[in-house]
């Protein structure tokens, strides 16, 4: 008889969350954040693959049980960051046609709005969802999580103004919607414990940053990796990152490379396994007119 090792058992597979922006044709290169643009026809390319050999794309909410190890199977996380109107328009489509669902993280203060914190880097306006559209993602079986209600960079933040952008947008969509918020997203990735400490205190179940690598058992719940999806990205490469360790092998490169010690840590920036993800997104991004605060 062959015994299964702990690291074997179906609910200690490391699970891969997927981050995703705008599903839009484009813009023109050069346009700053470009890469996190993504054709609709590819975004229904990537999950229908994923869906073909046997995968489930699920929203944070439907992901919950399998990360704390209590259901098993094929299975990876979908969020959407900042609630494009073309989330709605031509993601929505795409995750139901396919059976998935997914989380939207919204920035509260711009409902039916624009990016604008990204207007000053010459990134073009890009309208969000309003309430009406919020509440036709909900009734279609997705999830919407918090995103803050001014998408700001949390380690720039006072306390004080950190602790009511990350339980002020969890009240504004509960009031707003008549439903829990269980899930948040950093802007940017950006966080220190004490953000963590905040996401736990507002009630929010989980929490998602951009360390580019699959969720594993023990991972804290409110500091979640994800995997940020490029216009660049091939779909055997994508595919590599969800349902293999290739991403996790490819971070502890990137790692293993990486500036060690005190200056190769700058204030306000994440250090460690985070800083070699925030390395490996700029790198990425900038060929593309990527840069400072491109992702989230």
């Amino acid at each position: 008889m062959t015994l299964m090792r702990p690291g074997d058992r179906p609910s200690d597979r490391p699970i891969a969350i997927l981050s995703y922006h705008q599903v839009k044709t484009p813009p023109r290169r050069g346009v700053p954040v470009r890469t996190l643009v993504l054709p609709p026809w590819r975004f229904a390319l990537q999950l229908r693959a994923l869906k073909a050999l046997g995968w489930t794309g699920l929203s944070m909410r439907d992901l919950e049980p399998y990360l704390r190890g209590e259901r098993s199977g094929k299975v990876f996380g979908i969020t959407l960051d900042d609630g494009y109107l073309n989330n709605y328009e031509n993601a929505l489509p795409v995750l139901r046609s396919v059976g998935f669902t997914a989380t939207a993280y919204i920035v509260t203060g711009q409902l039916g709005g624009s990016n604008v914190w990204d207007h000053a880097k010459g990134v073009p306006p890009a309208p969000l969802m309003d309430l009406p559209q919020l509440r036709g993602w909900v009734e279609a079986g997705m999830e919407i999580g918090a995103h803050t209600r001014n998408h700001v960079v949390l380690t720039e933040c006072s306390d004080a103004v950190a602790r009511e952008e990350i339980a002020g947008s969890k009240r504004d969509l509960e009031e707003a919607m008549g439903i829990e918020v269980r899930s948040f997203s950093y802007p940017y990735g950006e966080h220190r414990d004490e953000h963590v400490e905040m996401a736990r205190q507002a009630g929010f179940a989980t929490a998602t940053t951009i360390v580019s690598r699959r969720a594993r058992p023990g991972d804290d719940p409110l500091r979640l990796p994800r995997i940020s999806i490029h216009l660049e990205n091939s779909l055997p490469r994508l595919l590599a990152q969800v349902t293999t360790g290739y991403e996790d092998w490819r971070q502890r490169q990137l790692q293993r490379h990486a500036p060690v010690g005190p200056a190769a840590a700058q204030p306000g920036q994440p250090t460690g396994a985070a800083a070699a993800a925030a390395a490996a997104t700029a790198a990425a991004t900038a060929p593309l007119g990527g840069g400072p605060h491109a992702v989230g």
